[in-house]
């Protein structure tokens, strides 16, 4: 019960919590600072271990261990608030209980900066007396509780073994607590009339215990294959940041509560989720005291209650045991199948739709995909870059970046065979291989998908990895950006499928793109410098063969025509010999048969050639001025010698 030291101001040295005040006040001052240096270390330590192993445990446990100590430090500065106003009402025993009100003297007149100065200085000296400083260092301790544990809030670490460092921290973690305990047992112990405020001194005293202890268990059980100790140590800081969000409301809450100075103050730092850490729980036991307390209300004599107390156990075992009954209801969604174990032996392939069997733990259903396509780089490892989608109107993605100039996210190094002349050497290629999968549709594709593959996409890209090694150690950087490309996807795809299928992982691989393939990003420029020069080489080599061959060319046509003209002349001239010839024997032949009418006919077939366009002029002796050209049509025989053969020549015939 609160005391009014304007109706009571005479009574309170009788008062044990008010002989006390004095040694409590001491007291909560040395434990308050040392707690708080403690948490200071703790924070300084976080700190510098976050700066060379952001990935550790050790920042985010040491952040929530110093948070949960800061809680406790709060509670331990309000109830400090406490037992100082009643150390100094005994201090001052002589204040009345209705002090004189102080009269200001009135201010020099000053210029109207100064009075608005003066002004507003009064205001906030007047809001923060109104204020108090109790509410406003509670609710800085719970900003800071709750802005350190935001910071070291990370659920994305792996599992590491901590090993010796691990050990002594624990070992650590379990003395402060024993000496926390130590400490919570004392406060337990003080009866409520001589100090008030020790019941929840002791319950924030377990949030620290409490959270020392889980800490003390993370370091000591933590693992390279263990998660659940990383992942304990993270959520131990959701315990001091719940009691700092209520200390939070609480001094907010306060702000709106009427506040005199001859009335004896609360404690702020009072938490209800802390008081539910006791053996057995009673959630209900604060409200029946507030309750009781401020409206005469108890709830142990209302006869509703009363039955609800008893009905409650049966009532919920009832429940429980319906909730039990009704884990053997399964669901499965139209995007998966579900494989049911009863007994933990796998007896049937559910698909989409509800199924029922057997409660938990006797019977129960795994989830398997049904038709889901997923992709799978082979370089990604396992915290994969999230790849926020880009926007239609917007630069293009990062990931879309194919210079060879640039290192990209997924490449992956390769080693490949190589030549140079007669010596046989190796280079270095980056590459980008993806693969389409999917689990098989079949019942058995899906029961060895989960019984015999622990990982699947680890399993694929391990798989892959070997048979990359196998194929690049025989292929050649040219041959790979040139024509082997073509059937490089398909001679991997098979081959992956091949050892999928052999170890019996029930997946399918439905298709193999190989994205990039090119030299690393600090040679691409020295390759474009090579391929630059062996594409100049192979152009001027080609243009050599095209001038030789054009020039060969040449050389054989020329001596084609030269060849064709003599044989065309050897033909004509031999041609022409020939017809001399059978004219020379046609000639010969008419001789010998003809005689001298042969040779006349010739004669005058040559005289007629020759004069067929000369002008002639013919003189005749015979022909007079009075007589005319006659030609003679007779026909006569002319006398013949006997001695001379010879044809009988008609008078104006041509022969």
């Amino acid at each position: 019960m609160q005391v009014d030291l304007e109706t009571e101001g005479a009574g309170v040295e009788a008062l044990p919590r008010f002989q006390r005040a004095a040694f409590h006040e001491r007291r909560l001052k040395r434990w308050g600072i040392g707690l708080a240096g403690l948490a200071g270390v703790g924070l300084v330590l976080a700190f510098f271990v976050d700066l060379f192993a952001p990935q550790s445990l050790w920042p985010a446990l040491l952040v929530n261990l110093a948070a949960a100590l800061l809680v406790l430090v709060g509670g331990l500065q309000a109830a400090g608030w406490v037992s100082a106003w009643r150390a100094g009402v005994l201090r001052a025993p002589d204040v009345a209980p209705n002090p004189e009100p102080v009269v200001d003297e009135p201010l020099p007149d000053d210029g109207w900066y100064e009075r608005l100065l003066d002004g507003i200085s009064q205001r906030w000296s007047g809001l923060l007396a109104q204020i108090g400083a109790p509410t406003l260092w509670l609710g800085g301790w719970a900003l800071l509780v709750l802005l350190v544990i935001e910071q070291a809030w990370n659920l994305s670490l792996s599992a590491a073994a901590l090993g010796l460092a691990g050990n002594v921290g624990a070992v650590l973690a379990l003395l402060l607590a024993f000496g926390l305990l130590v400490f919570e047992r004392q406060l337990s112990q003080e009866h409520p009339g001589e100090w008030p405020e020790a019941e929840a001194l002791a319950q924030l005293a377990r949030v620290a215990i409490i959270s020392l202890v889980l800490a003390a268990l993370c370091l000591l059980f933590s693992s390279d294959t263990a998660l659940w100790p990383v992942r304990l140590g993270v959520l131990i800081g959701v315990l001091p940041a719940l009691v700092a969000l209520e200390f939070l409301l609480r001094a907010v809450l306060s702000l709106f509560s009427p506040r005199r100075a001859q009335l004896e103050p609360r404690m702020l730092a009072h938490s209800v989720i802390a008081d539910l850490l006791r053996w057995p729980p009673q959630p209900l036991l604060a409200l029946q005291h507030e309750l009781h307390n401020r409206f005469g209300i108890d709830l142990r004599q209302i006869w509703a209650f009363t039955y609800m107390r008893r009905a409650f156990l049966p009532v919920l075992l009832v429940v429980l045991g319906v909730g039990w009954l009704l884990t053997g209801l399964h669901e499965v969604s139209l995007q998966g199948r579900g494989i049911y174990e009863r007994f933990g032996k796998p007896v049937a392939v559910f698909g989409p739709g509800l199924h029922a069997g057997l409660p938990w733990p006797l019977g129960r259903v795994l989830s398997v995909e049904n038709g889901v396509v997923h992709e799978l780089a082979t370089s990604v490892g396992e915290a994969p870059t999230v790849v926020e989608p880009a926007s239609a109107e917007g630069p293009p993605p990062l990931v879309a970046n194919r210079l060879w100039d640039a290192s990209h996210v997924n490449d992956k190094s390769q080693v490949i065979a190589s030549g140079s002349a007669d010596k046989q050497s190796f280079q270095i290629v980056n590459m980008d291989v993806r693969f389409v999968y999917r689990i098989g549709l079949s019942d058995q594709a899906a029961l060895a998908a989960t019984y015999n593959s622990a990982d699947i996409p680890m399993l694929i890209r391990s798989t892959a990895s070997r048979i990359l090694v196998h194929d690049f150690a025989s292929r050649t950087l040219d041959g790979l950006l040139g024509e082997d490309r073509t059937g490089l996807a398909e001679d991997i795809g098979r081959a992956v499928q091949a050892d999928l299928e052999k170890l019996d992982s029930g997946v399918e691989i439905l298709a193999t793109v190989v994205e990039a393939i090119h030299p690393p990003a600090g040679a691409a420029n020295a390759y474009h410098g090579v391929q630059a020069a062996q594409i100049g080489a192979q152009a001027l080599i080609s243009r050599e063969r095209g001038a030789a061959s054009e020039q060969t060319n040449q050389a054989q046509l020329q001596a084609s025509i030269a060849r064709d003209q003599a044989q065309a002349s050897a033909h004509e001239v031999q041609a022409t010999a020939q017809a001399a010839d059978l004219r020379f024997s046609a000639e010969q032949k008419a001789y010998a048969s003809a005689g001298q009418a042969f040779v006349l006919e010739q004669y005058l077939s040559q005289l007629s050639q020759g004069l067929r366009n000369a002008k002639l002029l013919v003189l005749d002796h015979r022909l007079g001025g009075a007589n005319a050209p006659t030609l003679d049509l007779r026909t006569f025989t002319l006398p013949t010698e006997p001695s001379v053969p010879g044809n009988t020549a008609q008078p104006g015939a041509v022969h």
